[in-house]
């Protein structure tokens, strides 16, 4: 087989062995969405301490990445799975988005039509996005490169994209809708409240740094005093 068949296969093996019975649009794998921090930390193995902090308030907006292994396990054989990398994010201990980057030397090879072929065998065939459903696109699906095709309903959305980075690969988001809107919401007050308390934090920040300085001096004065000798 050539190179191009062989990244099929791999990337056939690691979506359709996964919950391909009835897998709906509000899942990948057996990740799903709405899901709280807790349950998948347990099915990831990633501590849930590791989750990194977005924002405090309005909302509490949360990322979990997970790497998994390049092993299969209690194996010495590689893994074909092709996901080099996976980012849940928790609106309020909900998760509302999957990130899923697939590795460019597991999908070297395949092209746009050869990715759309395999997500639909799990989500089923591509729609198109009717006329006055357009919304903006967020910071990550901007940054995320070219749509390549969707697929999704009135509460869930899933959308493969080719990444713009300097190695071709491939990318799949899937989206809670609602709690997305939410989550959108409550980054653009979070900004917001911060530029608004931006000059009391920096009026804070060099009272600390006055106040360090002059504890600083009067504990260095005190060891200075008590030893020096002219």
């Amino acid at each position: 087989m050539n190179v191009r068949t062989l990244a099929i296969c791999a990337l056939g093996v690691g979506l359709l062995t996964r919950g391909l019975d009835a897998q709906g649009l509000a899942q990948y794998r057996n990740f799903e969405l709405k899901s709280d921090l807790a349950a998948i930390s347990k099915l990831t193995g990633v501590a849930s301490s590791e989750a990194k902090t977005i924002h405090t308030r309005p909302a509490m907006l949360q990322d979990l990445e997970f790497r998994p292994s390049r092993w299969i396990p209690d194996s010495t054989a590689a893994s074909t799975d092709p996901v080099d990398q996976m980012v849940f994010s928790f609106y309020n201990d909900q998760l509302f988005r999957i990130i899923v980057d697939y590795g460019h030397e597991r999908t070297e090879g395949m092209t746009d039509a050869d990715m759309i072929a395999a997500i639909s065998a799990v989500y089923g065939t591509p729609v198109a996005r009717a006329p006055g459903t357009v919304r903006a696109a967020s910071r990550i699906e901007t940054e995320s490169g070219t749509p390549l095709a969707r697929w999704g309903g009135a509460d869930h959305a899933v959308t493969l994209y080719r990444t713009s980075s300097y190695r071709e690969a491939f990318r799949l988001i899937v989206t809670e809708r609602a709690l997305d809107d939410l989550a959108r919401k409550a980054t653009l007050q979070a900004a917001r409240l911060d530029d608004q308390e931006a000059p009391q934090r920096e009026i804070a920040r060099q009272k600390k740094e006055r106040d360090d300085g002059r504890a600083a001096a009067e504990k260095a004065r005190t060891v200075n005093k008590r030893v020096f000798r002219p």
